[in-house]
């Protein structure tokens, strides 16, 4: 008789609204184990209600358990040192978007990943929108034929009570920007689906957030991407009152697709040469943060391929490398028009 197989050890870090989202996958998924957060309160909250160890430190936590896995559910500039520390120490790491805030920290990261021989993976759930997977598919199979340019738009609102919040929300050190923190899933799947940039002109401002936040709430990029498509990508949390629009245009030889809604949760138009529209399953609602809502809510999907991948099974997760590009993608966009200003 065989034994059976042992349930995945998890630990996280960052008892926050998004941690508390991990913390049900681990216990759906297998046992969660650890809670480190630096506010004693908030870890031994999370921890109490899931049976699991708190800490206050991920250090601490490190020392005293063994997980199989740590999951990084931290602020922006935390994931970089906290997913290397966590390496280190012997764990796989799934680490919350943005990977990280430059190059220099994915390259460090990357490398601790190979040097451990322990796995790191970026949280990409967006990935699994319907819609979205649907426009996967369409390039995968070249139904579109060659694309000729593209439109993303990334219009969300974003109140001063968010960003008043925290200590860390708005600081351009610390959260990166608006690309990083609201819309990196946006631009992770530009590089997914269409490559990275050729050439890009970008313009910033902060319209509506002067004297609360240190960066642009609202920007616009210009791009070139290297398969030789053109096209825009607006983002901004100016939208008033509520999320606006999440969209993504594609214009190819062969066919036009729009999807959008708020989270890109809705097929608007489609014209494929030799398709009719397909029906695709109902999206998933969006992350509810009290005052403001987030991106889709499919972190059990990136849960059900971890655990395949855990068990040594082909598993539909992106790599440290493709999240990577992500950062690059961003850097990019950001240092492309010094000149435009806050």
């Amino acid at each position: 008789m065989s034994n059976p197989v042992s349930p995945i050890r998890f630990a996280l870090v960052g008892a926050g609204h998004i941690g508390e989202r991990h913390a049900r996958q681990m216990a759906r998924c297998g046992l969660l184990t650890a809670v480190a957060d630096i506010v004693p309160e908030k870890a031994q909250r999370l921890a109490q209600q899931w049976n699991a160890r708190a800490y206050p430190s991920l250090e601490t936590l490190l020392a005293a358990e063994k997980p199989q896995l740590v999951a990084i559910c931290t602020p922006n500039y935390l994931h970089a040192p906290q997913s290397i520390q966590a390496l280190e120490g012997g764990a796989h790491v799934l680490c919350e978007k943005p990977m990280c805030l430059t190059t220099r920290e994915a390259t460090a990261m990357i490398a601790a990943s190979r040097r451990t021989t322990r796995h790191l993976w970026v949280v990409k759930q967006n990935r699994f929108n319907p819609p979205v997977r649907l426009l996967h598919d369409l390039l995968k199979d070249r139904r579109l034929g060659n694309i000729h340019s593209f439109q993303v738009n990334a219009i969300w609102h974003r109140p001063p009570a968010y960003y008043q919040q925290s200590d860390w929300h708005g600081r351009r050190e610390k959260d990166g920007g608006i690309l990083f923190t609201q819309f990196s899933h946006f631009v992770d799947l530009l590089v997914w689906l269409l490559g990275d940039i050729a050439d890009v002109h970008s313009f910033h401002r902060n319209y509506g957030l002067r004297g609360i936040i240190d960066q642009e709430d609202t920007g616009v990029a210009i791009l070139r991407l290297s398969n030789g498509s053109i096209g825009t990508l607006q983002y901004t949390v100016g939208a008033w009152n509520a999320n606006m629009e999440g969209s993504f245009l594609l214009l190819g030889e062969k066919g036009t697709v729009r999807i959008g809604g708020q989270y890109l949760n809705e097929l608007d138009y489609f014209r494929v040469a030799g398709m009719d529209t397909p029906a695709l399953p109902l999206a998933r609602p969006a992350n509810e943060y009290g005052f403001y809502q987030g991106s889709m809510s499919n972190h059990d999907k990136v849960y059900d391929q971890l655990v395949r991948a855990l068990n040594g099974e082909p598993a539909d997760l992106p790599s440290a490398a493709e999240a990577a590009r992500t950062v690059a993608f961003i850097e990019r966009i950001l240092s492309a028009n010094p000149s435009s200003h806050l």
